[in-house]
């Protein structure tokens, strides 16, 4: 099955969405047992945001386009192994900002222009970004976790993630003319028959 099928498909899509929502709400167990809460709750926040249209609906198949979700797995598996936890946060926030982004524009009626998409991203990136720090810090007064170090980390960590949701923002704006997906707003798809 080729890529461009692939994206096509609203079961493969379906398939593939689920497949990665699952991964980030099993890492989110993965973090409860671990003793992660400020990491488990940002994971089952994602899983439950890109479930909600399914949910919302009642069809299993409307979900956003799986490369959003592959990315939330990809961010949770590695902050998960140790491996760049803070890029992985940055991903992870990047990520759900932008998983918003696209259920506003699929499935609502706004509307929104793709240079417009990227800079609404770039913002909510940074509302959510606002609200992990808050969670940080909470984290950090009840736990005795150390997620905040410095303000001046806290700062850099504001510019980072907004420059990583401006990048995700701009390749997926790119991605998402290349590649017709299911799921996207005014593109022909392949049902793939019944559900």
């Amino acid at each position: 099955m080729s890529l461009s099928s692939l994206a096509r498909s609203e079961r493969a899509n379906a398939a593939l969405g689920w497949t990665f929502t699952g991964v980030t709400a099993a890492v989110g167990i993965a973090a409860v047992v671990a003793g992660s809460l400020a990491w488990a709750g940002l994971w089952f926040l994602l899983s439950v945001v890109v479930a909600a249209p399914a949910v919302g609906t009642g069809d299993w198949k409307a979900l956003v386009p799986w490369p959003l979700p592959a990315m939330a797995a990809a961010a949770a598996v590695v902050q998960s192994v140790g491996l760049y936890p803070e890029l992985a946060g940055y991903v992870a926030v990047a990520g759900l900002a932008l998983v918003v982004v696209v259920e506003l524009d699929v499935f609502s009626s706004v509307e929104m222009s793709r240079r417009f998409t990227v800079v609404f991203a770039a913002m909510t990136t940074m509302a959510v970004q606002a609200w992990w720090t808050v969670v940080q810090f909470v984290s950090d007064w009840w736990f005795g976790t150390a997620f905040l170090r410095s303000q001046t980390e806290l700062q850099w960590d504001i510019v980072a993630v907004t420059a990583v949701a401006v990048v995700a923002g701009g390749f997926f704006v790119w991605y998402f003319d290349r590649i017709d997906h299911a799921g996207g707003r005014g593109y022909a798809v392949e049902s793939g028959g019944s559900s």
